[in-house]
């Protein structure tokens, strides 16, 4: 299966912040939206880097209280993962399982346009199994 069908499983909404968002903006936009991965940018298709529930759990136990209040520029992921839309899935697990990450920004030429994440890789295989 490419990258491009399962993207069409999916709400087409890529959520992103600003780098000058708080990290307990972002936390509170994770739980509104059921989500735990954004795309940080200051323009539409723009990828400056990418934020992760992880990366703000590893920013409380580096900097305490002082982490909600940091910018999400400062903690950031700038080595982002990406695949493209006509990638094949066992390439994408490939990359999840490599690089030790639950969410791939696909890319559409220089335009992010969606994220596959480990969620979405479990849902594919399961309905694989079941179709069987």
């Amino acid at each position: 299966m490419l990258v491009c069908q399962i993207l069409k499983t999916k709400s087409p909404e890529l959520i992103s912040v600003t780098p000058d968002q708080t990290v307990v903006e972002v936390l509170r936009l994770f739980r509104d939206n059921n989500i735990g991965f954004v795309v940080v940018s200051r323009s539409p298709g723009e990828c400056l880097g990418t934020l992760s529930e992880r990366d703000c759990c590893y920013a409380v136990a580096e900097y305490g209280i002082e982490a909600p209040t940091m910018r999400v520029a400062d903690i950031m992921n700038r080595s982002v993962v990406t695949c493209s839309t006509q990638d094949l899935l066992p390439f994408v697990m490939s990359l999840m399982t490599d690089r030790r990450t639950r969410h791939v920004l696909v890319m559409d030429g220089d335009a992010s346009v969606g994220v596959v994440s480990i969620g979405d890789v479990v849902k594919h295989r399961l309905d694989e199994l079941l179709r069987t």
